[in-house]
């Protein structure tokens, strides 16, 4: 004798989200339910907000994959970033960044600035920004491509891997110029970007100018290069201010530096 279906709208709605697999929309529901029971969302609002929760844990869950594939060491959001205490940043340039039409057109974008003004926060969260519309996103730092790169070659893949690296709609190269570079590593470099010029966008951070990319690169020739392909469709983010880290340490600083609230005392007690 089959089991007897379940008779509330509830438990009905619990069964059919189940079969559906729909966990984000089945964690919801109760929720859901109870404002319709309150009179605080009407039927259409309630089918909306059933779907919405699904469509964000789907969408929780491919930002999770996307970063793991990326390699993205940490999530920055344009929202977490302190405009305040840069305000060499125009606002203004950033957000149109993040409508990521720069990915359309192929276009690249690339921060400048002395360490810890935030040039890695705005690179991730252009990345984060692009995972999250389903656009395939890498991230190494420079010293770590290379030395990809250099296994790459020393295997006998290199070809492959460069054609691995060139697939990402979006490309996140930082601390260009924090560590030397052979001149193989440098080679191997201008290849890549050689590969992706024009094919797809790359966001690079650098705390050198670029009339100091010949001495990061060991060429002043290949340099020069580099830099013409790059700043052909390219958007440019000078950052001049004060670095968050030595806010961060000057403020823990201040805080241990302040005297303890001195202690209550205690009251004596009364001699006998």
């Amino acid at each position: 004798m089959p089991p007897l279906a379940p008779t509330s709208l509830r438990d009905r709605l619990r069964t059919q989200l189940a079969d559906l697999k729909m966990p984000g929309a089945l964690e919801a529901l109760d929720d859901i339910l109870r404002q319709v029971d309150g009179g605080q969302l009407a039927a259409g609002e309630a089918i909306s907000a059933v779907l919405h929760s699904q469509i964000r844990l789907r969408n929780q869950r491919r930002l999770q994959t996307a970063m793991r594939s990326a390699r993205l060491p940490a999530v920055k959001t344009l929202g977490d970033f302190d405009f305040s205490f840069q305000p060499s940043i125009k606002r203004e340039q950033l957000d149109n960044l993040h409508t990521l039409s720069f990915l359309d057109r192929k276009e690249n974008v690339v921060f400048l600035g002395p360490p810890g003004v935030g040039k890695t926060h705005l690179a991730i969260s252009l990345a984060i920004a692009a995972a999250e519309y389903g656009r395939r996103v890498y991230y190494a730092t420079l010293a770590d491509l290379i030395t990809s790169l250099e296994e790459a070659q020393q295997a006998g893949h290199l070809t492959r891997r460069l054609r691995t690296l060139v697939f990402p709609s979006l490309m996140v190269i930082d601390e260009i110029g924090y560590l030397p570079i052979s001149r193989t590593g440098a080679q191997l470099f201008f290849q890549l970007m050689s590969r992706r010029y024009e094919h797809a966008s790359t966001v690079l951070t650098s705390n050198k100018g670029f009339e100091e990319w010949g001495d990061v690169f060991g060429d002043e020739t290949m340099a020069a290069a580099l830099i013409d392909r790059l700043l052909h469709h390219c958007h440019i983010v000078n950052i001049r201010g004060n670095s968050y880290r030595m806010r961060q340490h000057r403020d823990l600083a201040l805080r241990r530096s302040e005297p303890d609230p001195e202690p209550a005392r205690r009251p004596r007690r009364q001699e006998r």
